[in-house]
């Protein structure tokens, strides 16, 4: 089993402040997950679940700034022109938000208070299948697995 961590550094004098969660090897779109970890960071635990589940009710949806080509404009984006509804990722991160609130308490943290001050999404390995095709030949049909890891504070 590999050793797991965060490529956030919690301060030492802080530590009974923060908690900390993540998802590993999830199968979801890396692009997709990187977008939605780039909207929630900063945000209120609670106000951060509020958007995700608006986004899986596809009522608000996710501003597309770094993978943006071909991406059409969508109703509801403040100051930006590209945009979608990640419903898959954006169930994987309510579940990473319920186990960040799940760790809260165990911490004895005020979840009213918790804001989310890290996350990040990285690429995990490849899962590599092929498609036969005919006269024999194949085609690379490949599933690049997920890292997602989300850190909050208590203010």
């Amino acid at each position: 089993m590999p050793t797991w961590g965060y490529s956030f550094r919690i301060p030492e004098e802080e530590k009974e402040k923060y908690v900390k969660a993540s998802l590993r090897e999830v199968s979801i779109s890396p692009k997709h997950a990187v977008e939605i970890a780039r909207e929630i960071k900063g945000m209120y635990l609670e106000e951060a679940r509020r958007f995700l589940e608006d986004v899986v009710a596809m009522r608000r949806p996710v501003a597309f700034k770094r993978y943006k080509k071909k991406v059409p404009h969508r109703r509801g984006l403040n100051k930006w022109y590209a945009g979608r509804y990640p419903v898959k990722a954006a169930k994987y991160f309510l579940r990473l938000l319920d186990n960040l609130a799940n760790n809260a308490e165990n911490n004895d943290l005020d979840i009213e208070r918790l804001k989310i001050v890290h996350c990040a999404a990285h690429r995990g390995r490849k899962i590599r299948k092929y498609i036969p095709r005919a006269f024999g030949r194949s085609s690379p049909y490949f599933d690049t697995l997920v890292h997602v890891e989300i850190v909050a504070k208590e203010v």
